[in-house]
């Protein structure tokens, strides 16, 4: 595989948000804009740090008094899946395609047997190397 640099792949129009402003108001940038993580500037454009879905998780498990909402007012119902047969090129394209970091693996007979994520396919793809050839 020939080596791609990262500039080539980076996304360059970012999200951001200052140190100071509220968790609630960054959530919803998150939310309207469709991405999963803002990057934290100081004036300079400095970085000073990056708030992400995963951080979301947090403060909602840390959060006082707790709401006692159940996950199903918020859960996605309309879910897409892939099935454990289905080639990883195919399966992350469906994730692009709809913006997805979470592909649930299902089976007709066993119902749900795993789930394909971003990261996986990431660890996959960092140790991918190009085939020796044949002597």
């Amino acid at each position: 595989m020939d080596d791609i640099f990262v500039a080539r792949v980076m996304s360059t129009e970012l999200e951001t948000v200052r140190p100071e402003t509220l968790v609630e108001d960054a959530g919803q940038v998150m939310r309207d804009r469709g991405v999963g993580s803002v990057i934290v500037i100081d004036e300079q454009n400095r970085l000073e740090g990056i708030l992400t879905t995963t951080d979301f998780v947090d403060i909602v498990a840390e959060s006082q008094p707790k709401a006692e909402t159940s996950v199903s007012r918020y859960m996605s119902t309309d879910v897409v899946t892939t099935d454990a047969q289905t080639g990883i090129r195919d399966a992350a394209d469906l994730m692009v395609e709809h913006g997805f970091h979470h592909l649930p693996v299902v089976d007709d007979e066993e119902g749900v047997i795993g789930i394909v994520t971003t990261t996986d396919l990431t660890a996959y793809l960092s140790r991918v190397q190009s085939p020796s050839p044949e002597a």
